[in-house]
């Protein structure tokens, strides 16, 4: 018996560190003055905190500062392909709509893109993980089985052929354009959940066994409520940073597909179809490529950012140290 533990503990520290994570992190996470110390931790880390800075400042300029902006459509008839200026920060494109408007009017899309993946991956990952490190045996094989199916599927060539299929008719609920904001979120939630489940697969293997959810068992509490009320609040802290990892993974796989042009169509803008009409034209329109492909390389730096001095918040070993 402690052999078998022993070697699924392992397999769970392996998942971790295949999915990003130090093997510290399948520790309970913080709790109480716990998370105060990890919210110290976290004030500590100079690159996160500049990585937050950063988000604050793109997510108030996105939602707030585009309200003041000009309509992301309106065209300076007198004004196609202007360089950068003082009346257009970002110059303007071909059909001389404002480049700054257009970028924060993109950035609304493509953010709201990012944490709805976030949220709806964790969910999934969380829900696959849990119920297959708890319950182990034929669960855990089936769901992990499919799980690294769903992972070894190529990404770009699936939500290719996902978006090329158009409006999917949903019967009463009406009808879901694939290559939609919604459409894409959806598609790529359903791709992206793989490595939250395996990091929460991991952390349930080795959470089961520890004492307090034998005290649990030993005073009656069901399975579902050991689950909910005391594994998976304990894997808070391995579930923030992946969460945090996919927003970045969401942000370049839409930005790469949009770019290809199998992502979110024009009318609407967001960071990727910007600059798919740029690059053919790079030497004479430079702006029109190099601020929003500033805008989501600075994005993606900031996430990461913030994910690092999280990880690093959340390890008891490393606030123990500090």
């Amino acid at each position: 018996m402690s052999m078998r533990v022993g070697d699924e503990s392992g397999r769970a520290r392996a998942e971790s560190n295949d999915a990003g994570l130090a093997p510290s992190a399948l520790v309970p996470s913080p709790r109480g003055g716990e998370w105060r110390r990890a919210l110290r931790a976290f004030r500590r880390h100079k690159v996160a905190m500049v990585g937050l800075t950063f988000l604050v400042f793109i997510f108030l300029a996105c939602f707030v500062g585009a309200r003041f902006a000009p309509s992301p459509t309106e065209q300076a008839l007198l004004e196609p392909t202007h360089g950068p200026s003082w009346d257009h920060w970002f110059g303007t494109d071909e059909l001389s709509r404002d480049e700054l408007s257009r970028v924060l009017h993109g950035g609304q899309v493509t953010l709201k893109l990012a944490i709805g993946v976030a949220i709806l991956t964790t969910v999934i990952g969380v829900l696959i993980g849990a119920f297959a490190g708890f319950y182990r045996g034929w669960i855990d094989e089936l769901l992990m089985r499919f799980t690294d199916l769903w992972i070894a599927l190529p990404a770009l060539p699936f939500l290719a052929v996902a978006v090329s299929i158009g409006t999917v008719d949903l019967g009463p609920l009406g009808s879901l354009d694939l290559g939609g904001p919604l459409g894409m979120t959806i598609l790529l939630s359903l791709l992206l959940w793989g490595s939250i489940a395996r990091v929460v697969r991991g952390a349930t293997l080795s959470l089961r066994e520890r004492e307090f959810v034998d005290a649990a068992r030993t005073i009656g509490s069901t399975n579902r409520r050991i689950i909910w009320r005391h594994v998976l609040p304990n894997c808070l802290g391995p579930i923030t940073v992946n969460a945090t990892l996919v927003v970045a993974e969401a942000i370049l796989v839409e930005s790469t597909l949009s770019f290809l042009g199998f992502g979110i169509q024009p009318p609407t803008p967001s960071w990727g179809n910007l600059l798919t009409y740029a690059i053919s034209n790079i030497e004479d329109t430079w702006w029109l490529v190099v601020f929003p492909g500033a805008v989501i390389f600075l994005t993606v730096l900031a996430v990461n950012f913030v994910g690092d001095g999280l990880r690093d918040a959340l390890d008891p070993r490393r606030q123990v140290r500090g």
